[in-house]
């Protein structure tokens, strides 16, 4: 494979976290689990759940703090990206939504959503770099917005305890020249044989709303975790050794990781099974949960706020997704 670096910059971050916090205790007291036991298995203490937003609210919300950051207006974007799991509606994509509340002007950007569940800002940054290098657009904004509210299944642990609702944006742009912004490499595998291990059958044609054998049990999230792990755990390293090759690089020589923030155990496989150091890693799961598609971003985010990214940083982004597909991306920041 050839590697072409992309001289390619996020100019821009911004974020939304809804305000009322639920901890793992309220909702094990809501749900009869023992004290104690949702951190224990999860590594979630809290987490944010949105009320009476919408995805397209909080995804506009996270995209004025990324355009302020960039120094640009909503009109100066050339293309606008939804990247999330979780739609506003069916048709049309939420990205079009964003555009009329960030009061962007009419046909100024081309409007499109994509769907990595997880993968879905990784995916989308990958796509819009390569957009901008071709010089098809200039300023581009991806937004994932994550609101799991409605789809969070009472009877499976790993659906009412893991996640939490959330939005992050970014601006890319091209770098300018002598800046060290770069996206060196990425690269997403989807081994599909584990397709089934993470799903919600529900709102398709397959199972269609209009169909009276659609049961309300068939619009909720289910995820076999301990599967999920059990693949990764053997596909992450093989994955991340080939792709480490390609690019040419090791495990230390990433300032960050900023991971997709699924689980304690998930988490912890990028120590045990990548050789990364536990100061390498940002991890903020205790305090977020899994927000799906804004996990990555809004681990980001949070960790330009804190400094524990710089600029001209070199960082991983890294996770797994649905499908079940494995991507990563080496840039520097």
């Amino acid at each position: 494979m050839t590697i072409r670096p992309l001289s390619i910059k996020i100019a821009g971050l911004g974020k939304y976290l809804p305000p009322t916090v639920v901890t793992s205790a309220a909702l094990e007291e809501q749900l009869n689990f023992p004290a104690g036991w949702v951190e224990r298995i999860t590594g979630v203490r809290s987490r944010r759940y949105a009320s009476a937003e919408t995805v397209s609210e909080m995804a506009s919300a996270a995209a004025r703090g990324a355009l302020e950051m960039a120094g640009l207006q909503p009109g100066d974007l050339d293309a606008i990206i939804g990247a999330s799991a979780s739609v506003r509606q069916a048709i049309p994509c939420t990205a079009a939504y964003v555009q009329r509340e960030l009061g962007a002007p009419d046909g100024r950007s081309a409007c499109f959503d994509l769907n990595a569940t997880c993968l879905s800002f990784v995916l989308a940054l990958q796509q819009a770099a390569h957009l901008i290098q071709s010089g098809v657009y200039r300023n581009v904004l991806i937004f994932s917005s994550e609101l799991g509210t409605y789809s969070r299944n009472r009877k499976r642990w790993e659906s009412s305890v893991i996640f939490g609702d959330g939005a992050a944006a970014a601006v890319v742009t091209a770098a300018a020249p002598g800046e060290p912004s770069t996206i060196w490499h990425a690269r997403l595998s989807t081994f599909s044989s584990g397709a089934d291990l993470t799903r919600l059958v529900g709102g398709g044609t397959l199972h269609h709303p209009n169909d009276p054998a659609t049961t309300p049990e068939m619009n909720m999230f289910e995820m076999d975790g301990a599967a999920v792990l059990k693949e990764a755990s053997v596909l992450l390293p093989r994955f991340f050794e080939s792709f480490s090759q390609e690019l040419g690089w090791a495990a230390a020589d990433y300032a960050r990781v900023i991971p997709h923030q699924a689980s304690g155990q998930g988490l912890k496989l990028l120590n045990s099974h990548l050789g990364f150091s536990a100061g390498q890693v940002f991890n903020h799961l205790a305090e977020r949960g899994n927000c799906i598609a804004a996990s990555i971003p809004l681990a980001l985010t949070e960790a330009v706020e804190c400094g524990s990214v710089r600029r001209g940083d070199k960082v991983l982004l890294l996770g797994t997704a649905a499908g079940l597909s494995i991507g990563a991306m080496a840039l520097t920041f």
